[in-house]
């Protein structure tokens, strides 16, 4: 677990009707390589969900980083090869969040 998502976890959930406590977008990185796939999530609103969408995408096999924006819906996956995208729906949605699919 990184710094950033251990605080993400002692913080709690900020997300709230009324915008974003945080600026930018999580960034999971645990290594590099291969595949880059980007898909289109619903629901997410501030930091704390790209945060629990990217830690959720991270514990996939083979993922080797992840960052997702809120104010786009995107996240970007990379990944050692191909994922199914049953996984990353499950992942998502444990995170609280629908995949729409891969963003055209």
């Amino acid at each position: 677990m990184t710094a950033e998502t251990e605080t993400l976890q002692s913080t709690g959930s900020c997300c709230s009707p009324t915008g974003s406590c945080h600026d930018g977008a999580a960034d999971v990185r645990i290594s590099s390589d291969a595949v880059t796939t980007v898909y289109q999530v619903t629901g997410m609103t501030c930091g704390h969900c790209e945060g629990a969408v990217s830690e959720e995408i991270a514990e996939i096999a083979g993922v080797t980083s992840v960052k997702a924006v809120a104010a786009t819906g995107l996240v970007t996956v990379e990944s050692q090869a191909p994922l199914a995208e049953e996984a990353v729906r499950a992942a998502v949605d444990e995170a609280g969040y629908e995949l729409v699919g891969t963003a055209a």
